[in-house]
C-alpha cells in the first residue's frame, strides 16, 4: 500500500480500480478504505467490571482512535440489543445469569467525541443455548481481549438509510 487513504464511491472495473464485485450477478456497492495497523495488545478484563467499558478503557489507555478487537470469556449478566430494521430502533434483551462469551468481535471508533466500542457477542447458557446481538453492557466474570490498532482514526457518521451511526 502507498500509505494514502482510498475511498470507493462507485464506478466500474474499467473506470475504477476500487470497484468491488462479489462474483454474483449483482454488483455490491460499498464504501471502503485501506487501513494500516500500528500496534496490537492483549488484555485481561477485570472481574466485576463492565465488559464494553473495559474495552473502551483499554482503547483510552493505548490512545487507539480506531481498532478491531476480538474477545472471549464469561459474564455474570448481560444486556444485548436487537436492532429492529423496520422500526430503526434497538430493543433490549436482558440476561440475569452466568453466560459464556463464545465469541465477541467489534471495533473502536469515535462517537460523540468519545471512544466507542461497537461490540457484538454470541453468549451461551448452561444448556448450550446461544444468544447473539449488540452488547450494551455485561458484568465481567473473566475476559481476554486482543486489540489491533489502526493508524488513522475512524469517525462514526449518521447513515440515513439505516438510521445508524456507521464508520467511514
Amino acid at each position: 500500500m502507498d500509505g494514502s487513504v482510498h475511498y470507493r464511491h462507485g464506478g466500474t472495473l474499467e473506470t475504477d480500480p476500487w470497484y468491488f464485485s462479489s462474483g454474483r450477478t449483482q454488483t455490491t456497492r460499498m464504501n471502503y478504505r485501506a487501513v494500516e495497523t500500528t500496534d496490537e495488545y492483549v488484555a485481561r478484563l477485570e472481574n466485576g467490571a463492565d465488559w464494553r467499558a473495559e474495552i473502551e478503557s483499554l482503547a483510552d489507555e493505548v490512545e487507539a482512535d480506531a481498532a478491531w478487537f476480538t474477545a472471549l470469556g464469561a459474564v455474570q449478566d448481560a444486556e444485548l440489543w436487537f436492532y429492529d430494521q423496520d422500526e430503526c430502533e434497538y430493543y433490549p434483551v436482558e440476561f440475569d445469569e452466568p453466560l459464556e462469551v463464545a465469541s465477541c468481535v467489534g471495533n473502536v471508533s469515535w462517537l460523540d467525541d468519545e471512544r466507542f466500542a461497537h461490540t457484538h457477542v454470541v453468549l451461551s447458557d448452561d444448556e448450550g443455548a446461544a444468544y447473539a446481538g449488540h452488547l450494551n453492557e455485561a458484568t465481567v466474570w473473566a475476559g481476554e481481549v486482543h486489540m489491533r490498532v489502526f493508524e488513522e482514526p475512524l469517525d462514526r457518521e449518521y447513515d440515513e438509510t439505516t438510521e445508524l451511526d456507521l464508520w467511514l
